[in-house]
């Protein structure tokens, strides 16, 4: 990305979130909407959030407290700490990475309906019927390859290479209980069956597959030559491309005849119910579920693949335009978690 765009962007966001501060301002906060404070518990990584939230507070003169989530942990601890609050909510706003987590937290009661600005250019399938929460900006769940280890005739094609025993020990993934890592073993499970799902991820442990903290620890442990290859998001493997040079490549899994195609998942943001800002968060969930926060995302990188209807700009990796999505329900894999979570933590127990 060059310096002219990055500034035409920069330029973009700052005019958009000074816009909603002014037009959603909180009921008793001085002219131009400044004031006010918002708390957002945040998934998405915090190199990413972290600047828009910034940009927000100094145009918007709304003070945001944002609380991070941990690698090792990521949605699952934000996740937790919502529901151990319940009884006296300290964020306002949830901005998940995925999607998984937010569903848990709507079908336990504790999201709020809103109307942000945009909510008309977001498509259904990523926008939940009662209101509750909003899907943007998403990323893909693909393989990455060492290049250097892997001839390009050799490279894996699909997530079931993962258990090929001629990479036992040379491949690696997220541990499951968390991230989209988690939200991907839930859409297997709804996707394949019980049985089959079951055997997917016992031949992963019987193949020796690497269990490791994070997608970005995969990625980072592919680009080293630690790993031959792994599953990761496109947001990882992107960084390790353009940001370190190193030498991977990207592989979208299962786009073959009868193969069940790429999963792509969203940004969610949720709004907390008795959340102890209710008009700040309306404010700044319309900052950011948006056009311009989209292509900001696009372009910086993270790489992500817009989603609204209304944003204009192109993605640097492939979409569910572009290439075989995986079709999933999301409401039946939240649905699902539970006995999936059990599964995994039985399975991987050692890990």
């Amino acid at each position: 990305m060059t310096d002219s765009t990055r500034r035409r962007l920069a330029a973009s966001l700052l005019t958009l979130l000074a816009g909603c501060a002014r037009d959603a301002a909180e009921p008793g906060a001085g002219p131009g909407g400044g004031g006010g404070r918002v708390v957002v518990y945040t998934a998405l990584d915090r190199e990413f959030s972290e600047p828009i939230l910034d940009r927000y507070e100094q145009e918007a003169g709304t003070t945001v407290d944002a609380k991070y989530d941990v690698e090792s942990t990521k949605t699952v601890g934000l996740t937790n700490a919502i529901i151990a609050e319940a009884g006296r909510p300290r964020a306002d706003l949830f901005w998940n990475n995925e999607i998984l987590n937010t569903l848990r937290l709507q079908r336990e009661g504790l999201l709020a309906p809103f109307t942000p600005e945009h909510a008309d250019a977001i498509p259904d399938q990523y926008k939940a019927g009662d209101g509750t929460w909003y899907g943007f900006a998403g990323r893909a769940r693909i393989l990455i390859v060492n290049t250097d280890l892997v001839p390009e005739a050799d490279r894996p094609t699909s997530i079931r290479d993962l258990a090929d025993p001629r990479w036992k020990g040379k491949a690696g993934i997220a541990k499951p209980l968390f991230g989209t890592t988690a939200s991907h073993a839930a859409c297997l499970f709804v996707a394949l069956g019980d049985e089959e799902a079951k055997r997917y991820f016992r031949d992963l442990e019987a193949n020796d597959v690497r269990i490791l903290s994070g997608n970005k620890q995969v990625a980072q442990d592919v680009a080293s030559g630690r790993l031959a290859f792994g599953m990761t998001d496109t947001d990882d493997a992107m960084v390790m491309i353009e940001q370190q040079g190193a030498p991977v490549a990207i592989v979208y899994p299962d786009q073959g005849e009868g193969e069940p195609g790429t999963l792509f998942i969203p940004n969610t943001l949720a709004m907390i119910k008795g959340g102890p800002n209710p008009g700040a968060a309306e404010a700044l969930a319309s900052a950011i579920i948006s056009p311009e926060v989209e292509a900001t995302l696009a372009a910086s990188p993270s790489a992500q693949i817009p989603l609204l209807t209304t944003t204009e700009a192109s993605a640097r990796v492939e979409t569910p335009k572009t290439i075989k999505a995986m079709e999933v329900d999301f409401e039946a894999a939240a649905a699902r978690w539970d006995e999936v979570a059990a599964f995994i933590r039985e399975e991987f127990a050692a890990e």
